[in-house]
């Protein structure tokens, strides 16, 4: 009986050892996890990090190209409002002379035909210019305002108010909303 013991005391030693050594192994491979667990949460970290700035970066790009979408568009807007601004400025020393033209007083009937025929142009050329948007600045009997008028003389005069204008010069037009040539004009004190 005392080698069934002594069987039955090594097998309880041999399943102690076997039972030793695979909790040692639990023990190295749970550490192991944690470890391994470690640097994944450090990876995962460092790669969440990283898509959050390129998440940032996106947006950040993607605002800047709907600013230069809208920036662009008005920009077109106003190309097109505008667009014939540089030959409607050419064109109006062409319509001051016309205005000057039909100022002279004829008395020749032959003449006259020819003025009637100049006044007839002159109404269409006025047609087409406010067509494209051009419009007199309006000066009589209105108040000084130095984004439309350009005060060349000031004078004092009797019957009009302080700051008043007195009388135009050189007529002022505008494309749209935009003044393309102030009016020159005389200001009461």
């Amino acid at each position: 009986m005392e080698e069934k013991d002594v069987k039955k005391d090594e097998m309880e030693i041999a399943e102690e050892e076997v039972i030793e050594g695979a909790e040692q192994e639990l023990v190295t491979e749970e550490e192991k996890e944690e470890q391994e667990s470690s640097i994944d949460n450090d990876a995962f970290n460092k790669l969440q990090e990283e898509k959050d700035q390129l998440q940032d970066r996106l947006l950040r790009v993607q605002a800047e190209y709907d600013n230069f979408i809208k920036r662009t568009k008005k920009e077109k807007e106003a190309d097109l409002k505008y667009k014939s601004q540089s030959i409607v400025t050419e064109l109006l020393p062409v319509l001051d002379n016309f205005e000057r033209a039909l100022q002279v007083e004829i008395e020749d009937n032959q003449a006259k035909s020819v003025v009637e025929g100049l006044e007839m142009v002159y109404r269409q050329f006025k047609i087409v210019m406010e067509n494209e948007g051009v419009k007199e600045i309006e000066t009589d009997n209105q108040m000084f305002d130095p984004l439309l008028h350009q005060a060349v003389m000031s004078v004092e005069e009797e019957g009009f108010e302080s700051n008043q204008i007195v009388e135009t010069l050189q007529k002022g037009y505008q494309l749209k909303d935009k003044v393309i040539r102030p009016a020159m004009v005389k200001v009461n004190q």
